[in-house]
């Protein structure tokens, strides 16, 4: 069986209070894969055209770029992307956005699942990220750009 950083199976989620749990990587895409959960990227428009897109997320800032600025559409465009009646996992740069968008979602009447490590991961210690876990670091698709 694989394990994610922290020697945790990937085969079911970490529980979390107020949201559906948070879950590594590489399970939220096979979920994705599966048709089992929608991705919601809901890093910045800024990051996802500068840093890398995952092909086929469906975008909905959390906070929006320059000043992050909460998205005022935030609500009905978690909402829309939750109408097929799928759960939702929610992929920030690092995996701390997402859980804040996460809670939102709940609060909203969706079931949403933090992924962990988000798109870059943890900085090292050199404060660089990609080094340290991330959906990049894992070999999940992306493009740039």
């Amino acid at each position: 069986m694989r394990h994610d950083v922290d020697g945790a199976a990937l085969s079911a989620p970490r529980t979390a209070e107020g949201y559906a749990g948070d879950v590594p990587p590489a399970l939220a895409w096979q979920w994705v894969q599966e048709g089992q959960a929608v991705l919601v990227d809901v890093r910045t428009d800024a990051e996802r055209e500068w840093v890398g897109q995952v092909p086929g997320a469906v975008p909905v800032a959390w906070k929006q770029w320059p000043g992050m600025a909460m998205n005022p559409a935030f609500d009905a465009q978690i909402r829309e992307a939750a109408a097929g009646g799928l759960p939702l996992v929610l992929l920030c740069r690092s995996g701390v956005r997402s859980v804040a968008a996460a809670r939102r979602a709940t609060e909203l009447g969706v079931v949403a699942y933090n992924i962990l490590e988000g798109f870059e991961g943890d900085p090292d210690s050199q404060a660089h990220r990609g080094r340290k876990g991330g959906w990049r670091l894992r070999g999940l698709p992306w493009r740039q750009g």
